[in-house]
């Protein structure tokens, strides 16, 4: 550490008393790479650890660190040499991003003479004449060529030259202080924007709704403007929290514990509260692509079906006027990440599709919905759609309001069943405050303090009522 201070303070000093060599900087580009790491969350955001060898003068310089991504975080760099961290220090960085695009080329060149050539169709000729550009004036240039001012003039505007300070892509550029002769191999880690992944899922059902077959891919979309060559690819399922124009700290990211491997190309690992899926081969994203890997493969899986009707609180307050009093019946499909259930590891957040074959066995889709990032031995519940055999029908039959605060109500709910086959349907009612059921045709059961469930059992083209009388006080 001793030898590294006296370095850095040997080095700053030279930097402030002369300039900086005039020695070539020294340019690296994905040529140099010799590893590159990408983890990617799920937040519009990645991690890119890039790893060149490059061979760097002794003494103080400047590096061009090409390649990089157009919507890096620049506050976010770090810098280091494996190999010779006592040798290599980072005076200065900087961030060139004013990249070349045709009007800031003219621009340059304004009050500077260029050459046009203009291609004379009529006489099978070139013309080539040259004008000094007077303003690009937003990309209506105008140049003065024999005395005399052009506007829109034809034909091919040809420069001299590019300009110093305009690259042809995104660069980071320091200042550095080196005392190795050998290759300096430099491990850079930044963050960027514009890269993201999500999850997709299908659950195909067998023939009685009660299981099915599950498979999972990853679509990683990489809008960053740079390729990771033969990257090793990683994914974090979880919210991680980012301040308001803020970066997020790089520390902390390497300590991860494998809790296990899922049945894919992806190892599951925990880290810290999230979990992270390292897929266990190499890959190549380029710019602009978006590339879909398969996460899982389960069979085997019990699920359940269910159909349910939703009440409303205010329904037990006041009249119930309703004139449609036909409802809907909602339809879920559950299952359970466990083990036990031919799964049993972190499910990240996606949407889930349903599909079913149909009685020509051609696969139909059904229904598709969000699910949260699911922990294991936890219930995945999705919303496929709307019964369309199996209708309900709600009356309120008495209102009374007992005093300022305590009403009771008295209901119906006609269920009719125009399957083939019976059903199960599950009334839930969202009550408030304290409640009472005082009188009811079927059994409920409490489901918490807010919540009453019933679960009616209807007969094939059968109909059933249900009856109950409750009290609440708010």
């Amino acid at each position: 550490m001793k030898y590294r201070s006296v370095l850095m303070v040997a080095a700053i000093a030279a930097f402030f008393i002369s300039p900086v060599s005039a020695q070539e900087a020294v340019k690296s580009t994905q040529d140099d790479q010799t590893n590159v790491e990408v983890t990617v969350y799920n937040s519009n955001l990645g991690l890119v650890k890039d790893t060149r060898n490059i061979q760097l003068p002794a003494g103080e310089g400047e590096l061009r660190f090409m390649d990089v991504a157009a919507y890096i975080m620049p506050v976010t760099v770090h810098a280091r040499s494996l190999n010779s961290p006592e040798q290599f220090q980072v005076l200065e960085q900087n961030y060139e991003y004013d990249l070349i695009d045709y009007n800031k080329l003219l621009d340059k060149f304004v009050d500077k003479k260029i050459k046009l050539i203009d291609f004379n169709q009529y006489q099978d000729r070139k013309d080539v004449v040259e004008g000094t550009l007077i303003s690009n004036n937003g990309g209506n240039p105008v140049f003065k060529i024999n005395n005399e001012i052009y506007l829109d003039y034809p034909g091919l505007k040809v420069l001299p030259e590019i300009p110093e300070n305009l690259i042809a892509k995104p660069t980071l550029m320091w200042l550095y202080a080196n005392q190795s002769k050998d290759a300096q191999q430099l491990e850079v880690s930044y963050l960027t924007n514009n890269i993201g992944w999500k999850a997709d899922y299908v659950f195909v059902l067998n023939k009685d709704d009660t299981g099915g077959d599950l498979s999972g891919w990853v679509t990683v979309d990489n809008q960053s403007g740079a390729t990771y060559k033969d990257a090793k690819l990683k994914l974090v399922a979880g919210e991680v929290q980012r301040a308001q124009n803020m970066p997020m700290s790089l520390g902390g990211l390497r300590k991860v514990a494998e809790m296990g491997v899922m049945a894919s190309q992806f190892a599951e690992q925990a880290f810290f509260e999230y979990h992270i899926y390292d897929l266990q081969r190499r890959t190549t994203i380029k710019d602009k692509q978006t590339k879909q890997i398969s996460l899982l493969e389960a069979s085997g899986i019990k699920a359940e079906k269910e159909l349910l009707v939703y009440g409303q609180q205010y329904y037990f307050t006041q009249y119930y006027r309703d004139q449609h009093p036909k409802q809907k019946v909602s339809v879920y499909v559950k299952f359970k990440n466990s083990k036990e259930n031919q799964l049993g590891m972190p499910l990240p957040a996606g949407v889930l599709r349903l599909y079913k074959k149909d009685s020509k066995d051609s696969l139909q889709f059904v229904g598709e919905d969000n699910i949260e990032h699911t922990p294991k031995d936890e219930e995945v519940k999705v919303k496929v759609g709307e019964a369309f055999d199996v209708v309900a029908e709600r009356r309120q039959t008495d209102f009374k309001q007992l005093t300022n605060q305590m009403y009771e109500t008295a209901w119906e709910v006609t269920l009719r069943n125009h399957k083939e086959e019976p059903v199960r349907v599950g009334i839930i009612e969202p009550l408030q405050g304290s409640w009472q059921i005082v009188e009811q045709s079927h059994p409920s059961k409490k489901l918490d303090a807010f919540t009453l469930r019933f679960d009616v059992d209807v007969p094939k083209d059968g109909e059933v009522k249900v009856t109950y009388r409750v009290r609440v006080g708010i």
